[in-house]
């Protein structure tokens, strides 16, 4: 779940959504992980001399000659192969991204520090679904990575205009004009239904726990016990244990959920809403606490059972609408990136 509450729980901030990254002071360690290097000076797409260097995993330096001209559209370039598998519409992507405009750094993934996260654990990055409903990216950086492997790195640049289209937002000091340039290294890819969900036979409710009605391609029905005093302490149970890898910290866990409130049984959100399963990074500071505590090391196939108090929520956030609730989650883990 989200730091920040909206329509879509529990992503973090949208790609799209500038401003906010702008805003953001990113500070992070870099991520070493296992995939193809490029050379280390490779040029930019047909008819720019932009330069892209340093190995896949690690943080790259971008060089645009002072007197080069942005493409009017869109360009790409596969900087590095990947060995991964294809990556397709509809798939999940972990990645890392580094975009400027204008020579100045807006996005800088490898610079993202991990909130409330060990120090010295796992890397905060972003996840989108190419393009599906959760979709993060600008149209022409999604369609750039379809179709090419994970593991690979993948230059994008252009006018503003020409990647960011009708996004852009004069507030932020972005022009159409402006020079822009994405680097992006898809690090996981993930093939999930949409409509996924667990299946198996689901465990009876623990004493003073909310009682779970799973919905067939629906929100599951929660039923707060009536009378119940909420948990001082986070609470969670395993109502249906799967058979799949276990999600570890830095991993894009993708999850069908809802959620109500524990004071009136309100629902105030569900992936059932809006599109189904989405996926988010879990360990990393970028859900609420009680996420990060819970499902770090659950399985791929469990459906679990969260009481979280506020403290583990939106209780460190006075303007959420949620701030002073006890939430519960009914969370059924289909994936992981």
């Amino acid at each position: 779940m989200q730091q920040n509450p909206g329509a879509r729980p529990p992503h973090t901030r949208s790609l799209r959504t500038v401003g906010r990254r702008v805003a953001a002071a990113l500070v992070v360690p870099a991520l070493l992980f296992t995939a193809a290097c490029g050379s280390g000076d490779e040029e930019g797409p047909s008819g720019t001399a932009t330069k892209v260097t340093g190995k896949v995993g690690e943080e790259p330096k971008i060089t645009v000659p002072e007197d080069a001209e942005a493409p009017e559209e869109a360009a790409t370039k596969v900087v590095a192969e990947g060995k991964g598998d294809k990556m397709a519409k509809g798939d999940f992507v972990r990645m890392n991204v580094l975009m400027t405009n204008n020579g100045q750094e807006l996005i800088n993934t490898w610079k993202q520090q991990p909130q409330g996260a060990p120090e010295g654990g796992a890397q905060r990055q972003e996840i989108v679904r190419l393009d599906g409903e959760q979709q993060g990216l600008p149209a022409p950086v999604m369609d750039a990575l379809i179709g090419e492997r994970a593991g690979g790195r993948v230059l994008i640049e252009g006018t503003a205009k020409s990647i960011m289209g009708g996004e852009i937002n004069p507030q932020l000091g972005i022009n159409e004009s402006d020079s822009m340039v994405w680097v992006v290294d898809a690090v996981a890819a993930a093939k999930t239904d949409a409509k996924a969900e667990v299946s198996g036979e689901q465990a009876p409710v623990e004493e003073g726990m909310p009682e779970v009605e799973a919905r067939k391609q629906k929100a599951a029905a929660i039923t707060v016990p009536k009378g119940e005093k909420a948990p001082k302490k986070l609470r969670q149970q395993v109502l249906i244990e799967g058979d799949g890898p276990e999600v570890k910290a830095g991993d894009g866990l993708i999850a069908q959920y809802t959620g109500v409130k524990w004071e009136d049984g309100e629902k105030f959100d569900s992936s059932w809403d809006h599109g189904g399963a989405t996926a988010f990074q879990i360990g990393t500071g970028s859900v609420v606490k009680g996420w990060d505590q819970a499902l770090v090391g659950k399985k791929v196939g469990d459906r679990v059972l969260l009481v979280i108090p506020p403290e583990l929520a939106y209780g460190s956030n006075p303007q959420s609408e949620l701030a002073r609730n006890t939430l519960v989650f009914v969370v059924d883990i289909v994936g992981k990136v």
